[in-house]
């Protein structure tokens, strides 16, 4: 069961909206939909790999699994599912995937496989 901690209260109706597009778009790739991922990644994520999208994005090894936990704090998000930590940005066009395969990095950043 996936656990929402909203970070402020203007967040606080933000979690499923998060939880739902990093689900789109970790369902997208199981099913092998490379394009329709890629569509689901913000600009820079997309071009932060080898083209084309479509192919590269099924070939980094992504492993999603039920959100354990949602932070979401202005305009950015993140979800840990079970077998991968993803960042999200809210654009004009909704939640998109900026940054996903992410691991901690200790006292450094998040190491990402998608970043932008």
């Amino acid at each position: 069961m996936g656990m929402v901690l909203p970070v402020s209260a203007c967040a606080a109706g933000a979690g499923p909206a998060v939880e739902q597009a990093t689900g789109r778009f970790y369902a997208a790739v199981a099913a092998g939909q490379g394009a329709a991922a890629c569509a689901l990644l913000t600009d820079a994520a997309a071009r932060s790999l080898p083209e084309p999208c479509a192919t590269s994005i099924l070939d980094v090894g992504l492993r999603g699994g039920p959100a354990e936990e949602v932070a979401v704090w202005g305009s950015e998000a993140q979800v840990r599912l079970r077998g991968d930590t993803v960042f999200l940005h809210r654009g004009a066009d909704g939640w998109r995937v900026r940054g996903a395969g992410c691991r901690p990095g200790g006292e450094r950043p998040y190491d990402c496989e998608v970043s932008g």
